[in-house]
């Protein structure tokens, strides 16, 4: 097995600030809008941008939650058996702008699963997606995110491999060949 370095935890730095900023454009003071990170592991992005909106950008009160998909999953049931994350939404939905965040879009099965998810929270005004890595040929499903760190081109049998500070003890990511 071998990988190779998509991105340091410098670059990452710059885009998470990049894609910070291409939120604020587009939410300003971000008083209807709720950022939703896709666990597991978009829960890291979410609150890494959270963050930098808020140390950085000055913006008061941020809507931050964590959505479990584990039960909505088409695979759900089939052979292995998924271990469920904690749901932590401590807000409705109901006619607010809804930015889910995850680390890695690749066939676009999560984010389906999230849409029937989020349902049980009210019904958003608009929902947004935003991902650190993009795999843009390996889609199942006509989905699409509305920011993107990096859009990386991998053949189904490479692995994209995101780690976090607060997890893995270092911010990398790597693209993993068997």
């Amino acid at each position: 097995m071998s990988q190779k370095v998509l991105l340091t935890s410098k670059e990452i730095n710059i885009i998470l600030h990049r894609l910070a900023c291409q939120l604020l454009e587009n939410h300003l003071d971000f008083k209807d809008t709720a950022l939703i990170g896709i666990q597991p592991r978009g829960v890291f992005l979410a609150e890494r941008l959270a963050k930098i909106l808020k140390q950085e950008y000055k913006v008061k009160e941020i809507a931050l939650g964590f959505l479990d998909i584990t039960f909505f999953r088409d695979d759900f049931g089939r052979g292995e058996i998924l271990k469920a994350n904690s749901t932590k939404m401590n807000f409705l939905v109901e006619e607010k702008k809804v930015v889910f965040i995850d680390d890695v879009l690749y066939t676009g099965r999560s984010i389906r699963a999230a849409l029937t998810a989020i349902q049980s929270f009210g019904r958003p005004q608009s929902i947004e997606l935003l991902t650190l890595i993009d795999r843009r040929f390996s889609r199942h499903l006509p989905i699409q995110p509305n920011y993107r760190g990096r859009q990386v081109d991998a053949i189904n049998e490479e692995k994209v491999k995101v780690m976090w500070e607060e997890n893995d003890g270092e911010d990398m990511v790597y693209l993993v060949s068997k």
